[in-house]
């Protein structure tokens, strides 16, 4: 489905600039020289990472959506490792100091509690992890994401997941989002910041 998503827009289907949530939380990169940006897409997040002195490693499952990251990023003078890969695919025993995952709802109430393990694994000691998505209210408003109630994201789903480790930020809110096709207008959006313990 991503693939032919991707592969049938002329353009990006979410635009190039970062998740609003990146660059109004540059605190978020402070101390990390390695970042992992999960089903990256077409590489906007990634690239910002790369922009802000990080050594970032991506992956995507569509082809297409790679090399756009791939361009945007030459584009950007930046360099990003980026690899084809599902989610089952990728090497979840490497570690970095911050693990990215913005608008990543695309699994239900079964897979997500190993999602979020792996997610976890990937975080180094002392390292940063990083969720931005949409909460249930999301539904209502229709302006992106599943069409799912059970994938969105509540504070207290996510403090049941992460609640041992330290919490940085943890919000819910709604404003206007302008992504590209993919997301246009108000959204019920919701943020995580952790930092595992060192």
């Amino acid at each position: 489905m991503w693939e032919d998503r991707y592969a049938s827009a002329e353009d990006y289907v979410f635009g190039k600039a970062p998740a609003a949530f990146l660059t109004e939380n540059p605190w978020i990169t402070a101390g990390a020289k390695t970042a992992l940006a999960v089903a990256d897409g077409e590489g906007r997040n990634s690239v910002h990472l790369a922009k802000a002195g990080l050594d970032v490693t991506s992956f995507d499952l569509s082809p297409t959506a790679v090399g756009r990251a791939q361009d945007l990023a030459a584009g950007a003078g930046v360099t990003l490792d980026t690899h084809v890969s599902d989610w089952d695919g990728w090497d979840w025993t490497r570690r970095f100091d911050l693990v990215v995952g913005i608008f990543i709802q695309f699994m239900g109430p079964d897979a997500r509690a190993r999602q979020f393990e792996t997610l976890r694994a990937a975080t180094k000691p002392g390292g940063r992890l990083v969720l931005h998505g949409y909460t249930p209210d999301q539904i209502e408003l229709g302006t992106g994401g599943p069409p799912f109630v059970e994938n969105m994201y509540t504070e207290a789903l996510l403090r049941q997941h992460f609640g041992d480790w330290q919490i940085e930020r943890l919000a819910s809110y709604e404003r206007d989002v302008q992504e590209g096709r993919g997301h246009s207008g108000r959204s019920a959006l919701i943020d995580l910041v952790v930092r595992r313990p060192a």
